[in-house]
């Protein structure tokens, strides 16, 4: 058994989530850690809204709410939403807690006695009509090395080179579009140069990473710069310094604090289990490994940033040092980090209503529905488009003809002449091969699941339904109520197919292989579900009020990732469809909303 840390991006809590985001972070790294599960592995998949910066005050600002309110208003929404769609969270909370300030300050007072943070003065950009500071990624212009017009004030997306703001050519507020204007503030850096080349010898020890991540990690250190980790605002984690800590215009930048929520959450995790030392099991054992899935925007926050704030923390820079009251804590094992999913043919944006929110899309179609759709055409390695007219054909041609048909069919056809599961006869070697054909899924799936190849697992799982669909039609069942033990044969051995692709797409598939599974005879809990937990904040100190949502869940009843033969006798009743199928109409109408 290994411990596997499954670390997903932290979802800003300044509004609904729309699918592109849950096709990043959410529904890839739930596959992984489900499957994860049912090898044996012991998984603590963490996340949780990140509640700082700028976006928030803006968000706040427009519904007229205080900052917290704003954030815990969205924070229910997130959780309601990723509830909905299976997300199995061991933790999912929120970067507001006391718990989080404390983890947070304590790794900052770690770092900064280490050596590795530096106080200097630099230009810090202010909204000319609010006063308000503008994080580097609301201000956008032309790169200065490549030309690229839509770079960020923290790096440009197209030759990957890091950047401040007044690197920008004609620099613009991605707020409201105005000039900003740029002051001299007093302001703590993160000493990434310090780390150049521990980082450069642990990204060469990193194989099997997806080739965008390695490629632009590398691009990265050729320019590394010192980066700032404060910022002149008053709503985030106070700096944990004499002199600064009442400070009411000085914050931690949210950047800094939203990576350390990986470890923060953690520990709530095990605070929260009552045992408040088990988190050190996935941060402290070299043995143990972790995954962190994002979009493709987040790349150098965890293959450079997150990792050089480990290093220091451990005392491996330049400037050695110890570690700090955290203890050792180990890098990441790989930055699983997806392409941008776009929708017919335009990006995502809420203000073009170029959109659909997690919420609205579940509200119209089953969870699963988008979660095939995610793993069979998400952006796993590069962008890719979701149309209604793509969505359409899958559902109905793969999950309705496909998967649903080979339920429906053989368990009507068994309930039907049998009542049960038949005995199975002397097997023909058509019966073997597809039995032959189940069982190899399970490593040929898994391997590819393992490797964070979720696009060819989801073939690969598909290519046996259709094995066992063709087995049908070549087989006809249904032509064979004159030989009754050959007819129970060949349907006891498509409903050991069944079962087996239930277990093998319980990962991709949870809703759905919980209904097989009781179809099949079973009880009990399959595939096991996140459930929302109101709870209070551990600590004082934070900025959370009152009582709040969580999500976690037991999913110890996982079952193992294995065929397990089908029980002659069980009982059987004929099925309702597990899937609908969905009218060609629904893509006019659709497409008609974006356009409202």
């Amino acid at each position: 058994m290994t411990h596997v840390l499954t670390a997903l991006a932290w979802p800003y809590a300044n509004g609904p989530r729309h699918i592109g985001h849950v096709a990043g972070f959410g529904v890839p790294a739930d596959v992984f850690a489900r499957y994860m599960r049912m090898r044996g592995h012991d998984v603590l998949m963490i996340s949780g809204t990140d509640e700082h910066g700028t976006p928030i005050l803006v968000q706040a600002d427009a519904e007229g709410l205080p900052p917290g309110e704003a954030a815990a208003k969205y924070n229910r929404v997130i959780v309601e939403d990723l509830h909905a769609l299976g997300l199995s969270y061991d933790l999912f909370t929120r970067t507001t807690t006391g718990n989080h300030y404390r983890t947070v300050q304590q790794l900052f007072e770690t770092l900064y006695d280490n050596g590795y943070i530096l106080q200097r003065k630099t230009p810090g950009a202010i909204s000319p009509s609010t006063g308000r500071t503008l994080p580097d990624r609301y201000i956008e212009g032309t790169c200065p090395h490549c030309g690229f017009e839509s770079a960020r004030g923290d790096q440009c997306d197209d030759c990957g080179r890091q950047l401040d703001p007044t690197d920008l050519i004609d620099p613009v507020s991605r707020i409201n579009g105005e000039t900003p204007r740029f002051v001299e503030e007093d302001h703590f850096f993160l000493d990434l140069p310090a780390f150049a080349e521990a980082l450069s010898a642990w990204l060469d020890t990193r194989t099997g990473w997806r080739t965008n991540v390695v490629k632009f990690s590398k691009n990265l250190l050729e320019d590394i710069q010192p980066r700032a980790i404060s910022r002149d605002l008053d709503w985030g984690v106070p700096i944990p310094l004499e002199g600064w800590r009442e400070r009411p215009d000085k914050r931690l930048y949210v950047w800094f604090d939203a990576v350390i929520g990986y470890l923060s959450a953690s520990i709530e995790w095990a605070r929260r289990l009552g045992e408040p030392e088990k988190w050190r099991r996935w941060w402290s054992d070299p043995e143990a490994v972790s995954y962190y899935f994002m979009g493709k925007d987040n790349i150098v926050f965890h293959s450079e940033i997150w990792p050089a704030m480990l290093l220091g923390n451990n005392g491996s820079g330049a400037a050695g040092g110890e570690p700090g009251a955290l203890g050792r804590l180990e890098l990441p094992t790989e930055v699983v980090s997806s392409e941008f999913l776009t929708m017919e043919g335009r990006q995502f944006s809420s203000s073009r209503r170029v959109v659909i929110y997690v919420r609205d899309f579940l509200e119209r179609y089953s969870p699963d529905a988008l979660r095939y759709y995610i793993c069979a055409a998400g952006p796993e390695n590069q962008d890719s488009d979701f149309t209604w007219a793509e969505f359409l054909r899958r559902n109905n041609d793969e999950l309705v003809a496909g998967w649903g048909n080979l339920v429906n069919r053989s368990i009507t056809m068994a309930a039907k002449n049998f009542g049960a599961i038949p005995e199975a006869g002397e097997l023909e070697r058509v019966d073997r091969e597809l039995l032959e054909t189940a069982r190899a899924a399970f490593d040929a799936v898994g391997d590819l699941i393992g490797s964070n190849r979720i696009r060819a697992a989801t073939a690969e799982a598909m290519r046996t339904v259709a094995a066992a669909n063709k087995y049908l039609a070549d087989t006809a069942p249904w032509k064979l109520k004159d030989d009754p033990k050959r007819q129970g044969t060949v349907l006891h051995t498509v409903l050991q197919a069944v079962s087996d692709l239930k277990t093998i797409l319980s990962p991709f598939l949870p809703h759905s292989a919980q209904r097989v599974h009781e179809l099949l005879g079973g009880e009990g809990v399959f595939a096991p579900m996140p459930r929302i937990e109101q709870v209070d904040d551990l600590d004082s100190g934070g900025a959370t009020e009152g009582s709040y949502p969580i999500l976690t869940g037991d999913y110890s009843g996982a079952p193992p990732w294995e065929s397990v033969p089908v029980a002659a006798g069980t009982p059987l009743e004929k099925p309702t469809p597990m899937f609908a199928k969905l009218d060609p109409s629904i893509v006019d109408e659709e497409l008609a909303r974006l356009e409202q």
